[in-house]
């Protein structure tokens, strides 16, 4: 027996928060009553002559499966039975029709799982999942139990993976097959300027589609086509229209066939929007190819071999995200466990091509009710990872802002992946260590500047034994969590998981989040780094064919391909390769390897133009061919993933090779004469806040200071140009000045050793009554903003030469003698005691330390 709850709790994580079997936390109760009653099995008499055994629904939310047939004749039967038949038996599933008596196959039937198993299994490859009938079926719309049939798709491609791993199957490596064979054509691209858009498509758009798609309607809604500033009209519109097919464009689709907002009859409306486009695209010039260039096969991206993320570690995902069905206002929770945390969009949300949704201010959260599978499961297993490929919009950003949030409050959570500027944070409430917001939290280093705005591999754990854990592209942060490990016992099942912000949209998050998932257990640093290195994300295998320029058969240049975003392509790890069997080439010479889009080269991101490197065969891999460069690249989206035209263009490549002549590049333009600008500056609130600490000697992690530091940091001056300077900044310096002062003073080590010699147990009436004595306080002051550059640390970047013109000496001597004179001429009921002393030479400080001399540099 246990002699308490944690020892209790450890020992429940242990058997179940480290299962094989996925969702194996969820199904606890069904698994320990299989056991006992496996114990007190009874054989009973079936039709059949064989013995019957009731087994459980380990998938109870999806319906009333419960099976009472023969038993499994095989491990195979059973774990299909696990995996496909419990999760599809349901009457809203698939169980309404494949069953015993009615529509073939009858892979879900009731009455025999042997049997099931018989028809099932000829639905199901274990290889490649993803190829299953029962996956392309219900993919194509078939009796999909979601709004989004890609959706469902993907569920049961989850079951269907289950399977393969408890089978022991491995997914099929990428079989490379020759692609289409095609020739770079001539062919049309947008134009930079909008101008030929604004006086053919925009005017329709503008009249008609600005009550909704611009960001002033009072319902705006993305993409903003009519926004009231042409550029960005044009920017939304380009991937909403066809430059080869005007009449197959989104815009005239969305009238034609989806009846979506016609002013009148819709097919009028979209032979009109038709002709526009048409009229847009006569006024675009066709693009030749170049016929000197050295060229490759063309390639849509759409004509390469789909590479899967496949190889990730899942098998206990309780909540999955991989934002495939592109549109819509839900994300589909695709882990297959029920019932399903399915998270709504709302505010600005923009689902991006290459799977993933863009958070602008927008969230995506799920209902409370279904959130509440995330406390019973991991509130009984003691431990979870939160998985995310995350990209930050920028760097700025505090609060935490809250990328994922498991929460009831803005100040109240169970846990809290953010970010903070340069840092990841991670909140986790526990009943030994934390406060209900999960505070403490768990930060990364400052100077480690973990957090980039860039794509990214966020895993953050937590178990009764580690505590918290941060990884950041499959390395450990190394930070230490501050606080003791717990029990997850003071959780609350009353919360909502949330992405983007909190459920108040407060501590907003900008960003996008291309795969989030959630495991009932602590992954190890060998899952993460398998899950990292999978990536994320649709890819494809791109093979250009250049047989005839290398003498090789069925040779080809193979890159990486994916829809990074929106916005652009990510082209990477080109390798050379045939498929021809029992070929290895041998000194093929490639240079100057460039990517050529629509008809003519990109304008950016031409990673290999200096390329210069040589085939042989004692390099050569037969398997994976020969890795020409570890580069990367972005190219430009253009007409869209189906439509854009991708070739490669060489100077040299086997025999053939092309002299390019490098453009003479413009004179630059004549430098604008600017007005006449301020000789000095001022110094930005980072470094004023460490020139104070420099010249006062006091740490800027003093907690006293930094409590005022926090309060006035956002009200000093963020830019170094003096005619911004307001006089609401000079009063936040006061006050941070002050409090630097006044630290001083009250540690008496510190005033001592900054003020030698002065006495402040003297009344005010006598500690200043000598010159010397004011010099006492006067001359160390002076001597630290005056005497020498203040020298703050390098990592603040400030500028620490003295000015050439300092203020006069002898006249800031006066201003300070002045100031004494005032604070101890003691009226008739003025103290002048030694606190009054403390009080002056706080004042006295305060003025120097608050001055032009610190802010003016």
């Amino acid at each position: 027996m246990y002699n308490d709850t944690a020892q209790f709790q450890l020992s429940f994580s242990t058997l179940f928060g480290r299962p094989q079997l996925r969702k194996a936390a969820l199904r606890k109760t069904a698994l320990l009553s299989c056991v006992f009653a496996s114990a007190l099995l009874v054989a009973c008499s079936g039709g059949s002559g064989q013995a019957t055994e009731e087994l459980p629904n380990t998938n109870p939310d999806s319906g009333d499966t419960s099976y009472s047939g023969p038993a499994p004749e095989s491990e195979d039967v059973q774990n299909y039975k696990r995996y496909i038949w419990d999760n599809l038996a349901a009457e809203n599933r698939c169980g309404s029709c494949h069953i015993e008596g009615n529509q073939s196959p009858r892979f879900v039937r009731g009455d025999d799982v042997n049997l099931a198993h018989g028809e099932g299994r000829e639905l199901v490859n274990l290889g490649s999942p993803e190829d299953s009938r029962l996956v392309t079926k219900v993919a194509s719309g078939h009796n999909c139990w979601l709004a989004s049939p890609d959706a469902c798709a993907e569920i049961i491609t989850n079951y269907i993976e289950e399977w393969a791993s408890a089978a022991g199957s491995v997914a099929s490596s990428i079989t490379l097959t020759a692609p289409t064979e095609r020739d770079v054509g001539a062919s049309k691209s947008f134009p930079a300027s909008s101008a030929n858009f604004a006086t053919t498509v925009y005017p329709l758009l503008e009249e008609y589609c600005s009550g909704c798609h611009s960001e002033d309607a009072g319902t705006a809604q993305q993409p903003y086509i009519a926004s009231a500033d042409i550029d960005q009209a044009y920017e939304a519109a380009k991937a909403r229209m066809d430059l080869d097919s005007p009449e197959k464009s989104r815009l005239v689709v969305r009238l034609g066939t989806d009846f979506h907002n016609c002013w009148s009859n819709c097919s009028e409306n979209a032979d009109t929007m038709a002709a526009a486009i048409k009229n847009f695209v006569d006024g675009i010039a066709v693009t030749e190819v170049d016929p000197n260039w050295v060229i490759s096969k063309a390639l849509y991206l759409t004509d390469g071999i789909v590479a899967s993320g496949g190889g990730r570690i899942e098998n206990n995902a309780i909540a999955l995200y991989e934002f495939k069905s592109g549109s819509g206002t839900v994300a589909y929770d695709t882990s297959g466990v029920n019932p399903a945390i399915n998270l709504n969009l709302s505010g600005d949300v923009e689902w991006l091509g290459s799977w993933g949704i863009q958070l602008n201010g927008g969230k995506a959260q799920g209902a409370t009710a279904t959130s509440k599978r995330l406390f019973d499961t991991l509130s009984g297993t003691g431990e979870y990872t939160i998985e995310a490929w995350v990209a930050p919009a920028n760097v700025v950003q505090e609060g935490p802002a809250r990328i994922v949030s498991y929460s009831g409050g803005n100040d109240i959570r169970n846990f809290t992946l953010g970010q903070a500027m340069y840092n990841y944070t991670f909140q986790n409430r526990n009943d030994a260590s934390t406060d209900a917001n999960g505070m403490p939290a768990l930060i990364t280093e400052d100077m480690a500047e973990r957090a980039q705005a860039t794509l990214q591999h966020v895993v953050a754990t937590f178990d009764p034994i580690n505590g918290r854990r941060l990884y950041v592209n499959g390395e450990f942060t190394g930070d230490a969590d501050p606080v003791a490990p717990g029990l997850l016992s003071t959780w609350d099942d009353t919360f909502a998981l949330v992405l983007g912000s909190e459920a108040s949209n407060d501590f907003a998050w900008q960003g996008s989040i291309r795969l989030l998932a959630i495991h009932s257990r602590a992954l190890n640093q060998d899952d993460i780094l398998t899950n990292f290195e999978a990536g994320v994300g649709e890819k494809y295998m791109l093979l250009f064919k250049v047989e005839e320029q290398t003498d090789v058969p069925q040779g080809y240049v193979m890159f990486e391909v994916q829809q990074y975003d929106n916005h652009g392509y990510l082209f990477s790890e080109p390798k050379f390769i045939t498929l021809e069997d029992g070929v290895t080439p041998d000194g093929v010479v490639i240079q100057g390897m460039r990517i050529g889009i629509n008809g003519r080269e990109a304008v950016v991101g031409q990673a290999w133009a200096n390329l210069d490197t040589t085939v042989t065969a004692t390099d050569y891999n037969p398997a994976s061919g020969q890795k020409l460069s570890p580069l990367g690249t972005i190219i430009t989206l253009e007409k869209g993933p189906t439509s854009d035209e991708f070739f490669l263009t060489f100077e040299r490549l086997g025999n053939e090779e092309f002299v390019r002549i490098e453009a003479t590049p413009a004179a630059p333009a004549a430098p604008a004469d600017l007005a006449p600008q301020p000789r000095i500056g001022i110094r930005r609130f980072e470094q004023i806040h460490a020139a104070l600490s420099a010249a006062t000697g006091i740490s800027s992690a003093n907690s006293a200071v930094v409590e005022t530091w926090e309060k006035v940091k956002q009200q000093l001056p963020v830019e170094a140009d003096v005619r911004g300077f307001l006089a609401a900044q000079q009063m936040g310096i006061t006050q941070l000045a002050v409090k630097y002062c006044s630290t001083l003073v009250d540690d008496t080590s510190a005033r001592a050793s900054y003020f030698p010699g002065f006495d402040f147990s003297a009344a005010a009436s006598s500690a200043f009554d000598t010159d010397a004595k004011r010099a006492q306080i006067i001359d160390p002051l002076l001597e630290k903003l005056l005497g020498r550059p203040i020298a703050w640390p390098a990592a603040v970047g400030g500028h620490t030469a003295q000015l050439a013109t300092a203020p006069d000496e002898n006249a800031v001597r006066a201003e300070l003698d002045e100031l004494i004179n005032i604070m101890t001429t003691c009226s008739s009921g003025t103290a002048c005691d030694a606190a009054r002393t403390a009080t002056t030479v706080k004042a006295t400080c305060a003025a120097a330390m608050g001055s032009a001399m610190i802010l003016i540099h």
